[in-house]
């Protein structure tokens, strides 16, 4: 299976989780605010702090993002592009985004596709600092409870990166079975997700949001991505009968774009994969 060395040194486990409820709960986005700050309220009126949300339909402008690119130094695997500022309103197609906290304060990980105002289709990472609803949207979203995404220095990949912490219990209204997850470099995603679904005794689940990066791709229409550097949106997700099917969109380091069922045992991650597993 494909692999890349990263600059520094990971931990046995490989899944890094916790257990905790969760809700899932539409998400009104409010045109004119920073998107960080609409999340922000979107999930403090339902009594959460951190969840994931998909963004299917959201519509931006201004609008910053980066794709992913090579590194220049040995100090990271993979880095990242310059910024791009598009004019106009972009509107996504598909995208996730995980939301927590990084140095004591709200921040946001999302990866999307989306059409520029000018027809160009392009795909990346959202800028929390530099991005703005342009149109009202009303989009869906989980909440956890006893549970948080916090982004810490890792030092596998030098990285400040999202990683599930338990949290106190806020009180919300909750339900079910719920887990958040980040999936660790140079392990099959598919395997990983069904492996630790077989030692939670989960015969059934839900994947929601799902933010991060594949080693390149190899998908079930026959499609290829080669080129090692990606950033990955899962716009479907679900374990049953013991084995994943996940539908990811992504684009690469050259702006390709690709999209389709992930062939399982032959999709490395890259740096992280972030997301949410509801047991069913």
């Amino acid at each position: 299976m494909r692999r890349i060395e990263q600059p520094g040194t990971g931990t046995p486990e490989r899944i890094q989780w916790a257990a905790c409820h969760g809700l899932r709960f539409p998400m009104a986005l409010q045109a004119g605010l920073p998107l960080l700050e609409a999340v922000r309220r979107g999930f403090a009126a339902a009594g959460f702090t951190s969840g994931v949300v998909k963004l299917d339909g959201l519509a931006l402008s201004p609008f910053a993002y980066v794709m992913p690119a090579l590194s220049e130094t040995p100090e990271h695997a993979a880095f990242y592009s310059a910024t791009f500022r598009p004019g106009g309103i972009a509107r996504v197609e598909v995208g996730a985004m995980t939301f927590g906290q990084r140095d004591g304060a709200p921040f946001f990980h999302a990866h999307a596709l989306w059409t520029e105002a000018g027809g160009k289709r392009s795909g990346g990472h959202i800028l929390p600092d530099e991005t703005v609803v342009a149109e009202t949207i009303t989009v869906p979203a989980v909440g956890l409870d006893g549970a948080a995404f916090v982004a810490e220095p890792d030092s596998e990949t030098n990285f400040k990166l999202f990683g599930p912490q338990a949290a106190p219990i806020l009180g919300a209204s909750r339900e079910g079975r719920f887990f958040a997850l980040r999936v660790k470099p140079n392990i099959d995603f598919c395997g990983a997700l069904e492996a630790f679904c077989r030692e939670q005794d989960i015969r059934a689940a839900t994947i929601h949001g799902g933010v991060g990066s594949t080693i390149g791709a190899r998908l079930a229409d026959g499609g290829v991505v080669e080129n090692f550097a990606t950033e990955v949106a899962i716009t479907g997700g679900a374990i049953a009968e013991s084995e994943a099917s996940i539908d990811v969109a992504l684009v690469d380091y050259t702006s390709a774009l690709a999209s389709g069922r992930l062939v399982r045992g032959n999709n490395p991650v890259l740096m992280t994969f972030e997301l949410v597993v509801e047991a069913r």
